[in-house]
């Protein structure tokens, strides 16, 4: 059963009576139905042209949206997940390991929000501790030892802000994650999936290509919390300030490709990538397989160069 997001409710009201119709046994409902289908796709397409800041967020964050297996099952061979930290533990909101992603070996790394309440207590809700940043950084060794590029696919609301992972040096984690990012002597592509939320999402992608789906959001805190802060509001207490703050952070990929944020932008299918996964994934895949192929003949020092430089550049507002 699909699940429809707030400013879906009249696209669920026409699918819904076409669902109905389809169901009435002994009717000749055909004509009707092709009206009604060829209406729902013109909503869908008109309501999702022009979707806010805060919509997209809302389509970042769906339940039914492919998440890091998904993408990993869809695109990658022979994918060994590789465990710990070689410190602390394990932590299951970061996975990643060797693999064949269309004939090439590479590592892939990112975040697994879970599909379920089980998996997603499990996965922690894709938000890492330190361990989770160290395994990274351990894979990434791995990288460079075997000449693999990293593929990294972001999807965190932020990085665990609990008293045990700031004990074992949360801050440190992801600085240092960051920092190997940026020092990588092989090609290294991120992709934006779902949110990209803070320091835990920068800390995987710190990339030579840093792609991004269409409806995807990445900020450096999550509307809610500069609501909170600037406002002293967030969603649910008052009037509802998440919504400006989404527009004022500018946190959607078209946003982020003006600014020089991110490099390019994959187009989801209609109505979001969680109606039609199996096209998202294959968009996704083709993306990455192209930005891999600019990159692989580049020497070390130039792609680090490039990498840094790229960081560096953000931000940066002419004078004249």
């Amino acid at each position: 059963m699909r699940t429809y997001l707030d400013f879906e409710k009249p696209i669920a009201e026409l699918e819904g009576r076409i669902d109905h119709l389809r169901e009435t046994e002994g009717a000749d409902v055909g004509d009707e139905v092709a009206k009604l289908e060829a209406k729902a796709k013109k909503l869908l397409t008109d309501t999702y042209s022009g979707l806010t800041s805060w919509q997209k967020t809302s389509v970042a964050r769906h339940q039914a949206r492919p998440h890091f297996m998904d993408y990993v099952s869809g695109l990658m061979e022979d994918f060994t997940p590789l465990a710990g930290d070689r410190n602390f533990g394990d932590d299951a909101a970061i996975l990643g390991g060797p693999a064949t992603f269309r004939g090439r070996s590479v590592i892939v790394i990112g975040h697994e929000k879970g599909r379920d309440t089980t998996s997603r207590v499990a996965h922690n809700f894709g938000m890492a501790r330190p361990e989770g940043y160290r395994k990274a950084i351990r894979l990434m060794d791995m990288a460079e030892r075997f000449n693999m590029p990293v593929v990294s696919l972001v999807d965190t609301p932020g990085a665990y802000p609990g008293l045990g992972a700031e004990e074992r040096g949360q801050a440190e984690a992801i600085a240092t994650s960051t920092e190997k990012c940026l020092s990588l002597k092989v090609p290294m592509v991120s992709a934006i999936v779902g949110e990209g939320g803070s320091g835990g999402a920068i800390a995987l992608a710190a990339a030579n290509k840093v792609l991004m789906f269409q409806h995807a959001v990445y900020s450096v805190i999550s509307p809610e919390g500069c609501a909170s802060i600037l406002w002293k509001d967030a969603a649910g207490k008052g009037e509802n300030k998440a919504p400006d703050a989404a527009e004022a952070m500018k946190i959607s990929a078209q946003h982020l490709l003006k600014l020089g944020v991110i490099d390019g932008i994959i187009e989801e299918p209609l109505g979001g990538a969680h109606r039609d996964p199996l096209v998202a994934i294959e968009r996704l895949g083709d993306a990455i397989e192209a930005s891999i192929h600019d990159l692989e003949d580049l020497p070390e020092a130039d792609l680090i160069k490039q990498r840094r430089e790229k960081f560096l550049n953000i931000g940066r507002v002419g004078l004249g």
